[in-house]
């Protein structure tokens, strides 16, 4: 049996309230034994910590204020976000970064302030993190730079090549989900000149369904489905994928998943 993680799946979001235990399970009987949850808001952090301790080296906790949730009183909830990180212990800061897309533009310097809090925390308790980046990757990469060398995943990338080799330069990897099996997405035409070295597999539960599911809620169990449009984008075994993957993920997570 295959065994993958899923290393972005927001299973405590009420789209799973009604059959949440069945969505794990399911997913666990095909082959995804473990499951990373990012926390979006400061009310999502009670919701992950039940969750990872109702599956203990299953669910593992993550924990971050998502841009889109950047309000003014930012500061308020990061110093809450903060005494968490005193009491429990996450893998890692996420999601965190910038959403410059729409009516978000209007909080630009909260988000880009929140955001460097965020990644001083990561640097001070030694954890990676995950980053969020809609319509703004010259900023982030700007400013993440200057925390070279970094740990970390670029979630849901869906950027260029010249960006993508920006991230693996700074040492991060790729997350890659459920959009490569949509029809004419276009890192389709440069992903397979990355190396599987650089990548890891997430789902966005519960978005981003890939096709055939696509507009329904996202599982995890889907990861099977992206895992096989992967084989097929790169010529290699899904089980030679995976095993390339899961080093990858060591690789970010050896030290806090001991």
């Amino acid at each position: 049996m295959i065994n993958i993680t899923d290393t972005h799946a927001h299973l405590y979001m009420n789209e799973f309230d009604k059959d949440r235990n069945l969505v794990i399970n399911k997913a666990i009987s095909n082959g995804i034994k473990r499951f990373f949850i990012p926390s979006i808001d400061i009310l999502d952090i009670p919701k992950i910590l039940k969750l990872s301790n109702n599956y203990p080296n299953i669910c593992f906790p993550m924990i971050g204020l998502h841009p889109n949730k950047v309000n003014l009183d930012y500061k308020i909830t990061l110093d809450k976000l903060k005494k968490y990180l005193d009491l429990y212990s996450f893998i890692s800061i996420g999601e965190i970064g910038l959403d410059l897309y729409s009516h978000n533009k209007l909080l630009i310097s909260e988000q880009i302030k929140a955001f460097k809090i965020q990644l001083n925390l990561a640097q001070n308790y030694k954890l990676p993190i995950i980053i969020h980046c809609r319509n703004a990757f010259d900023i982030i990469f700007d400013i993440i730079k200057t925390y070279y060398p970094i740990k970390g995943i670029f979630h849901c990338f869906c950027g260029t090549l010249k960006q993508a080799n920006k991230i693996i330069d700074l040492g991060m990897k790729l997350g890659i989900g459920g959009m490569i099996t949509f029809k004419n997405n276009h890192i389709i035409s440069f992903l397979n000149k990355i190396s599987l070295e650089h990548i890891i597999l997430e789902t966005d539960s519960p978005y981003l369904a890939p096709t055939p599911f696509r507009g329904t809620r996202n599982e995890p169990i889907y990861l099977r489905i992206i895992l096989k449009k992967l084989s097929k984008i790169y010529s290699i075994s899904e089980r030679r994928i995976s095993n390339i993957i899961n080093l990858n993920i060591d690789n970010i997570f050896s030290k806090i998943l001991l």
